[in-house]
């Protein structure tokens, strides 16, 4: 199975005031910045959101019980050290009562940890923010309330 089948699942989790939190990448490979919400692989015999939950938890110190059984599904297409990801991933949503609660990327890969710039709870999404149509996503995961 190559890394490009495998599935993933994201987190877009929003503090109190409505700001999304985004995790600060560097490609080495390409040189470029991404900026995007928590997620990553969904382990063997794991659900989707069950792997949102551990991906929050570990690449942001953030409970995972705060992910909730929402989501949408995102098509996506980028690349990643050199490799091209053409897929679709559910976003889950997660929210915070308080502003900006403090993340702590306690369980970072090593491949993680190399790529790891930081994180900004943004009041607007940055350029090179992945996916592009993440506004949406974010509108279409909070529209009811």
């Amino acid at each position: 199975m190559s890394n490009n089948d495998r599935p993933a699942a994201r987190v877009v989790c929003m503090d109190r005031d409505g700001r999304v939190l985004l995790m600060h990448w560097y490609d080495r490979v390409s040189g470029q910045e991404v900026w995007e919400p928590p997620g990553g692989g969904v382990d063997p015999g794991e659900s989707p959101i069950e792997a949102a939950r551990r991906e929050l938890a570990e690449e942001t110190g953030l409970p995972g019980s705060a992910v909730l059984d929402r989501w949408v599904d995102v098509d996506r297409d980028f690349e990643w050290l050199g490799v091209r990801y053409v897929k679709s991933e559910p976003f889950f949503l997660a929210r915070f009562e308080r502003a900006r609660p403090e993340v702590d990327p306690g369980e970072l890969t090593e491949e993680e940890r190399e790529a790891y710039l930081g994180y900004e709870w943004a009041a607007e999404l940055p350029p090179g923010v992945e996916p592009p149509n993440l506004a949406e996503v974010v509108a279409e995961l909070t529209r009811h309330g």
